[in-house]
């Protein structure tokens, strides 16, 4: 794996538990006190910030910050894609494809001059 891989990889697991500890709680503990939710959010963020801030550290030695941010945001989107589909059975509509084609944009900008 390439040290530019690392950073992305690692972004891509915190976002999985981001995701989770954000709105798996509408799922899994829908009937549970509100309190329970939250301290179970609070757990499963923490492993999210295990992996994002290496991941962030790691990636400010291949990339710029708006770089780090832009990769962040597509991969947020990918991930709840995902987790939409597999997990809260929702289905995705067209507008998430056009919000999906911006966001290609914004990292073609990001990206394109050094």
């Amino acid at each position: 794996m390439t040290q530019s891989l690392v950073p992305i990889s690692l972004l891509v697991l915190s976002n999985v538990f981001m995701t989770f500890a954000w709105y798996g709680h509408l799922k899994s503990f829908k009937e549970s006190a509100l309190w329970v939710a939250i301290l179970v959010s609070w757990g499963i963020a923490f492993f999210e910030y295990v992996l994002q801030v290496p991941a962030n550290r790691i990636g400010y030695n291949h990339f710029t910050l708006p770089q780090l941010k832009i990769m962040q945001e597509v991969i947020t989107m990918v991930v709840f894609a995902g987790f939409s589909v597999l997990y809260m059975k929702q289905s995705l509509k067209l507008d998430f494809l056009w919000a999906g084609l911006c966001l290609i944009g914004a990292v073609y900008f990001i990206f394109r001059s050094p």
